[in-house]
């Protein structure tokens, strides 16, 4: 029998773990590829602890959400196959799932920076309205997928952006970024509600990546402040660093034009996220966004779970 190498999850309380298994065999229709990177994100570390929508059922299971794959053909590809696991040096996968990746695409740099960026690039492009122009506040914008989020809203025509998050020094470099104002979240909650009602009342869309009680601040902040209540305000939930739930009063909705939704895999049509992968694909290969690869070989998959991404760092396991 065959066997490869991959990176197992044999309990949710431990890192996965590097093992030989049996190569993998398609199925009629299905595509044996060979992998080349693989993402490390906070959505596959909570795969692998049994802690995400997506976890596997049963151990052991492969770890990975993401990859970058070579097709028989040649070319270059980028599969993500939630619950399915991508940490093997080959993988089975549905060839109509795979999106094309331009020729000489870093597949490091691309598995570092899709995770990041999809996130601000899907709300912004699937979830809302959002039109060239419009302005957008970040909620933790000092995390990599916050910060990326103040890239992909510039790039996507925001006319003004505002980054709000605890690490001071990180706000500072956003305002080379693309931020056109900052707003430090701080344990001084009348003073961080007072800068956000300042800096953010007007805007149009809030991509939230804290929720929990901060959310429920900035809430009372912004829609305390507009002007205009009538004017449509999307808060698009991302992420949940301050908490899973938050308290919200409905005079708050029924006294503005206030509109809650989320965004992610299980909220977007998958041909239309297929269709939002490969443009975004293209920017990132064509140098238009980046977030810093921080490589570890597949036999040291227990040392990339423990190394701590710095800002604008993201790990990333190559094979």
């Amino acid at each position: 029998m065959s066997m490869i190498n991959a990176a197992l999850v044999e309990s949710f309380d431990e890192p996965p773990r590097f093992r030989s298994i049996p190569a993998p065999e398609a199925a009629p229709g299905q595509e044996v590829v060979h992998v080349l990177a693989v993402g490390v994100h906070p959505a596959t570390r909570g795969i692998a602890a049994g802690k995400h929508y997506t976890s596997p059922k049963a151990l052991p299971a492969l770890a990975g959400a993401d990859a970058v794959v070579r097709r028989a053909d040649g070319g270059l590809g980028y599969v993500m196959l939630l619950g399915a696991g991508t940490l093997a040096e080959r993988i089975v996968i549905d060839p109509a799932a795979v999106i094309p990746v331009p020729d000489g695409a870093d597949p490091a740099l691309l598995v570092a920076t899709m995770n990041p960026a999809l996130s601000s690039w899907g709300a912004l492009r699937t979830r809302v309205p959002f039109q060239a122009g419009q302005s957008v506040l970040v909620h933790g914008a000092t995390g990599n997928a916050g910060s990326m989020a103040v890239k992909v809203a510039k790039h996507l025509g925001a006319g003004r952006v505002i980054a709000a998050g605890r690490n001071r020094s990180r706000l500072g470099e956003l305002t080379v970024e693309g931020a056109d104002d900052i707003v430090q979240l701080t344990p001084d909650e009348d003073a961080t509600a007072a800068a956000l009602a300042e800096a953010a009342a007007e805007v149009d869309v809030v991509l939230d990546y804290v929720w929990g009680p901060p959310t429920e601040l900035a809430m009372r902040a912004l829609l305390g402040s507009r002007t205009q209540h009538t004017r449509l305000l999307d808060w698009v939930q991302i992420g949940g660093m301050g908490g899973d739930a938050i308290t919200l009063s409905g005079h708050a909705l029924r006294s503005n034009a206030f509109r809650i939704l989320g965004s992610g895999f299980g909220s977007v049509d998958v041909q239309v996220m297929q269709r939002e992968f490969t443009e975004l694909i293209a920017v990132i290969a064509a140098g238009g966004m980046a977030v810093r690869p921080h490589p570890f070989p597949l036999d040291q998959v227990e040392a990339a779970w423990a190394h701590e991404d710095a800002p604008g760092e993201r790990t990333v396991i190559l094979l």
